[in-house]
């Protein structure tokens, strides 16, 4: 078991600080602008779900693409989260995955398929949420450096 420790201090209105006595760097929260007395600019608790679930699929990707020694040039994943009113109750549904992984071998594009898959499907923490997760990938040939 693992425990990962988190600390939140309210600040005024509605902006607070969360650290970690385990990390470096304090976050500044804020509810979002589309509700009442939301604060543009400042990281929400949607955007930070959104952030846990792209965040545990590009490392559960890397963990397996090492394991499986796929050799790829760039890997970068853009991520929506979906806020809707269920059961008069707001919450996350849905968060769409479009990972973009540029690879020099097209024999390895099957492959590569595959390890997105795996990767999305072993996330733990899209493991451990209700809202359901798309996965878009694009899997690019990409022309090899001369270096």
């Amino acid at each position: 078991m693992h425990n990962y420790n988190v600390n939140l201090q309210w600040k005024e209105g509605r902006i607070g600080n969360i650290e970690s006595p385990q990390l470096n760097e304090k976050i500044t929260v804020a509810t979002p602008p589309e509700f009442e007395g939301g604060v543009p600019g400042i990281w929400s608790p949607e955007h930070l779900f959104t952030a846990s679930v792209v965040s545990c699929f590009m490392t559960t990707f890397l963990a397996i693409a090492g394991f499986s020694k796929l050799e790829f040039t760039t890997f970068d994943c853009e991520a929506t989260g979906v806020l809707s009113k269920v059961d008069g109750k707001f919450m996350m549904t849905e968060v769409e995955l479009r990972p973009k992984l540029h690879l020099t071998d097209e024999s390895k594009t099957e492959r590569a398929q595959r390890i997105l898959e795996k990767a999305e499907a072993n996330c733990l923490i899209t493991n451990s949420i209700k809202a359901k997760v798309s996965l878009m990938p694009d899997v690019v040939l990409s022309k090899p450096v001369l270096v």
